[in-house]
C-alpha cells in the first residue's frame, strides 16, 4: 500500500523510534507504535512493529492481533514463531506446541525453525515436562560447530533446561559453549557460568562508594569526639571558675569577720 509523502514520511519516522527505542525503553517505543498505528494501520510493517511493541510490553493478546493483521496482509511466516510466544505468554502454552507442528513451521528459515524450537521448547518447560523440553532443543544446530546468530540463544537455553532438571555438570559445559558463541553479549551466559563456579564479582565502583562512605563516617565520628573534647573542656573551665569565685568570697568574708572583731 502506498502512501502520501508526507504521511509516508512521518510513519518513517515513528517506525525509526519503535526499533530504536523497543529494547532500551519499550514504554516510549509502544507509544510510537500507536502514533503510527493511527496513521497507517493498513501497512503490514506497521502492524507488525506495533505488535512487536505490544510483546516487548507483555501485551501478547495486543500482539498477537497485530502479528495476526501483520500476516494476513504480507502473507509471511515469519512471524509464526513470535505468534506462537505470545501464545505461550497468553497461559496457553498447548496452543504454542500446536503452532509448533503446524505446516507452517516447514516453510520457516532456518533462524525461524530455531526460533520455533526455542518456542516449543519453553512452552514444555511451562507444563512441566523437563525432559522434553531438553529433547525438543536437541537438534544439528545446537550441535553444529560453526556459530550462527542463534547459536548463544539456543545453547543458553539447553544449558538453563539442563540445570533445571538437576543436571549441574552438563549445564555448566553448555553455558560455556553458550559463552563461546556470545560475542554481543545477548545472554547473561558468563553471569550464569561464574554462578555454577562459586565465583563472586565485585563491583569496584561500588566498593570505592562504600570506602568514601566510611572514610566519611570516620570523619564524622572524629568531628562528634572533638565536640565532646571540646564540651567537656568547657565544662572544666567553668567549674574551675566556679571554685574560685566561691574561693574569694570565703576569703571577703572571712576578712570581713576579722575587721568586725576590732
Amino acid at each position: 500500500m502506498s502512501l502520501p509523502k508526507t504521511l509516508a514520511d512521518d510513519v518513517a519516522k515513528n517506525l525509526v523510534m519503535v526499533a530504536r527505542l523497543i529494547d532500551e525503553d519499550p514504554e516510549r517505543a509502544y507509544a510510537y507504535s500507536k502514533v503510527v498505528l493511527r496513521l497507517a494501520s493498513r501497512v503490514a510493517a506497521v502492524r507488525e512493529a506495533g505488535g512487536f511493541a505490544a510483546y516487548a510490553n507483555q501485551k501478547y493478546s495486543e500482539a498477537l492481533a497485530e502479528f495476526r493483521a501483520a500476516r494476513r496482509m504480507s502473507g509471511s511466516v515469519e512471524l509464526w514463531p513470535v505468534m506462537a510466544d505470545c501464545e505461550r505468554g497468553l497461559g496457553r502454552p498447548e496452543k504454542a506446541l500446536d503452532m509448533a507442528g503446524a505446516p507452517e513451521v516447514h516453510k520457516l528459515d532456518k533462524a525461524g525453525q530455531v526460533e520455533m524450537r526455542l518456542v516449543a521448547a519453553g512452552a514444555r518447560r511451562d507444563m512441566g515436562q523437563l525432559d522434553a523440553a531438553i529433547v525438543t532443543l536437541q537438534s544439528p544446530e545446537l550441535a553444529a560447530g560453526s556459530v550462527q546468530p542463534w547459536t548463544a540463544r539456543l545453547r543458553y537455553a539447553y544449558a538453563d533446561a539442563l540445570l533445571a532438571a538437576g543436571r549441574e555438570g552438563e549445564a555448566r559445559e553448555w553455558f560455556a559453549k553458550a559463552v563461546e558463541a556470545d560475542r554481543d553479549g545477548s545472554t547473561d551466559a558468563s553471569d550464569r557460568l561464574a554462578e555454577l563456579d562459586g565465583v563472586d564479582f565485585v563491583d569496584a565502583l561500588d566498593e570505592e562508594a562504600a570506602d568514601g562512605a566510611e572514610e566519611t563516617d570516620e570523619a564524622d565520628g572524629a568531628e562528634e569526639v572533638d565536640e565532646v573534647v571540646v564540651k567537656e573542656a568547657a565544662v572544666d573551665v567553668e567549674d574551675e571558675d566556679e571554685a574560685a569565685a566561691e574561693s574569694e568570697s570565703e576569703s571577703d568574708a572571712e576578712a570581713k569577720a576579722d575587721r568586725d572583731e576590732v
